[in-house]
């Protein structure tokens, strides 16, 4: 099977990226079943009804979120509404809306299971991430309830990161960083088939101080002092990501290859 995940949606050029480049990239490389990251896909502050169906309209098949889920308050009801939209799952029990982890269809029939969760070091505090997950995969076996299994790990700690790579490593098909909007070059399948990356990067404009316009992060670095809000840079886009290829009978994975489509990054897209 082939899957695809990418990286924090920024904005408007981030969710013109997806509009633009992902039709073409699940017809070209077969890709069975695709997730992103949206939590910064309105205004570069949550989701709302509409950039979320932009997105499911231009081929995703599950949303994650992160600590921006609710930055627009349309997405307290719409995640009710919208199963395939996931929310970090190690909020305190009975605390937040909707759900963290989800079993969704595929293109060829198979059955994918996707998590959102977010790390504790340099965020807000959550419940332990690892028990979130460790509950969750335990729920959903991989090769027994699913036929592949996708983790967002949204967080700051490259360190956390890493060390629920290897947490996952076995149990799942593929074990995402997200949060940073930088993408990562350790892309690589650990020892025991989870393919791996620290971050994924952003899908959006990088002539950015991470996704949003220069003038006003650099004011208040430089001067610490605020003259006006963040706004999303609205150059042209990159999709930013990584397609893995997954065994049919384990579902563990065999291949993990970068993505990286339009806007100014060096350009990666899989020859598969």
């Amino acid at each position: 099977m082939r899957i695809a995940f990418f990286g924090d949606v920024m904005g408007k050029s981030g969710r013109q990226a997806v509009q633009e480049h992902l039709p073409g990239l699940i017809a070209s490389l077969g890709l069975d079943f695709v997730a992103i990251n949206a939590e910064n896909a309105a205004g570069g502050f949550g989701i709302t009804e509409r950039t979320a169906n932009e997105m499911f309209d231009a081929g995703a098949d599950a949303l994650t979120l992160g600590n921006h889920a609710w930055d627009q308050s349309e997405a307290l009801t719409f995640i009710e509404r919208e199963p395939r939209l996931l929310r970090p799952s190690n909020y305190p029990p009975g605390t937040a809306p909707g759900r963290g982890a989800g079993v969704f269809p595929a293109r060829n029939g198979a059955m994918v299971f996707v998590m959102n969760v977010m790390g504790r070091l340099f965020m807000d505090p959550l419940d332990d991430p690892f028990v979130s997950v460790e509950k969750e995969i335990s729920a959903a076996p991989l090769g027994e309830v699913c036929d592949a299994a996708l983790v967002d790990f949204h967080g700051e700690a490259t360190s956390e990161k890493n060390a629920m790579g290897y947490f996952c490593d076995g149990r799942a098909s593929l074990v995402v960083g997200t949060h940073t909007h930088i993408p990562t070059a350790d892309h690589r399948v650990l020892p025991q088939g989870t393919a791996y990356i620290t971050d994924l990067g952003m899908t959006g404009d990088y002539d950015s101080i991470i996704g949003m316009d220069r003038e006003e992060p650099m004011r208040r670095f430089t001067t610490r002092m605020r003259s006006g809000r963040f706004s999303p840079a609205e150059g042209e886009g990159t999709l930013c990501g990584v397609v893995i290829e997954t065994y049919d009978r384990t579902g563990l994975s065999k291949s993990i290859h970068p993505v990286r489509i339009g806007g100014i990054l060096h350009q990666a897209e899989p020859a598969l």
